[in-house]
């Protein structure tokens, strides 16, 4: 039976999201949910300025944070079907520098499902970002750390897993992570409006970059050069946080995604197989991560997967199967292949650790769903 959305209770869920903006809680949000064939918005609330009012674009275009992670995964496994990369190959195969202080053993799943040992972010993050250091200084600095615990055998969140392999893939490849992605995964999904860092081009008069809304910076972010609304940061391509992008084009993947990897006119871009592989649980397979990780905080290849105990970003909801991601700006996206849906909610409302409003929002839309 084909899931339906109660009109009624889809209302109550925009109108939660409006009332945040109208009471300046949220500077910009836009939501939009659906099927495999169908879309129920996008529909959108705020100002492209935090401060002021400047009413949002008819497709406005999200800096998504963290989300860029899945995305990047995708691109991994692009070149896993290619046979050019498995999950047990070595980093340091790709990337030599990389085995200093004990990370010879990291491979590319430990860097996929964060059991890699890498921190979160470097120790000199500020200071990289304040020089406005290209993307291949934050991998230069992390082959310097020395992990927290052996690769496979803990989990701790790992930006830094993502910039070495957007490298590793850039060394595979050939052209820069930015032109990959577009190239082999964005263009021919349809995500037409998606981009890791924006090009010279959307800074032009009348460009893409006036289409995106500011964040309501965080207060160590405020009165910098390198903060998430500089030119710097939207530019950087951080394959970690750095995904541009709208609802429409984030749906369009969730769509795909629910196709097991179809596009609506019928072109395979990955796998069905390689769908599965990525929205599982990869914890199950591997015997040394602790038991509390493998059973209640499980990831996929990139994606997390449902924490049943958490209510956080994802909300209260969803079904035993779900997967997507977050991101630091206020975003999230969901797909539920068991009930058939997906949700995408872009907001310029930082909201970590508990993500507050996205997981009402969440619950709100997938309480609409019948």
């Amino acid at each position: 039976m084909l899931p339906l959305l109660d009109e009624q209770r889809w209302q109550t869920a925009l109108d939660l999201a409006r009332g945040w903006v109208a009471t300046r809680k949220v500077p910009a949000i836009t939501v939009i949910t659906g099927t495999r064939d169908r879309m129920h918005g996008p529909v959108s609330f705020g100002s492209l300025r935090v401060d002021e009012h400047c009413p949002l674009p008819v497709r406005p275009i999200y800096l998504v944070a963290s989300i860029t992670k899945p995305l990047v995964g995708l691109g991994a496994l692009r070149l896993i079907e290619q046979g050019r990369l498995t999950l047990s190959d070595r980093v340091v195969d790709f990337l030599p520098t990389f085995g200093r202080h004990g990370k010879v053993g990291i491979e590319i799943r430990h860097l996929l499902t964060h059991s890699s040992g890498l921190p979160d972010m470097l120790p000199n993050n500020r200071e990289l970002r304040a020089a406005h250091a290209p993307r291949s200084k934050f991998v230069e600095e992390t082959c310097q750390q020395k992990p927290g615990f052996s690769p496979g055998r803990g989990v701790q969140y790992q930006s830094t897993g993502f910039a070495v392999l957007g490298a590793v893939i850039e060394k595979i490849d050939g052209r820069p992570l930015p032109q990959f992605l577009s190239e082999e995964f964005f263009r021919p999904a349809g995500m037409t409006e998606t981009a890791l860092g924006a090009p010279d081009e959307w800074f032009e008069p009348g460009g893409n970059i006036e289409r995106v809304p500011d964040i309501r910076l965080p207060t160590d972010q405020v009165d910098t050069d390198w903060n998430w609304n500089s030119r710097y940061w939207r530019q950087l391509g951080a394959p970690w946080g750095g995904l541009l992008t709208t609802a429409e084009d984030m749906a369009a993947l969730s769509q795909l995604l629910l196709r097991e990897g179809r596009t609506s006119n019928g072109h395979s871009m990955w796998s069905p197989n390689t769908i599965a592989a990525a929205t599982r649980n990869q914890f199950a397979q591997m015997r040394e991560i602790p038991e509390e990780e493998r059973r209640c905080r499980p990831w996929g290849l990139g994606w997390r997967l449902h924490w049943p105990a958490h209510s956080a970003n994802f909300g209260d909801l969803l079904g035993p199967q779900t997967y997507g991601h977050w991101g630091a700006t206020g975003t999230v996206i969901w797909i539920d292949p068991q009930a058939g849906t997906f949700c995408v909610i872009l907001s310029t409302e930082p909201q970590e650790p508990t993500g507050f409003f996205l997981s009402r929002l969440s619950n709100a839309v997938a309480a609409a769903w019948c």
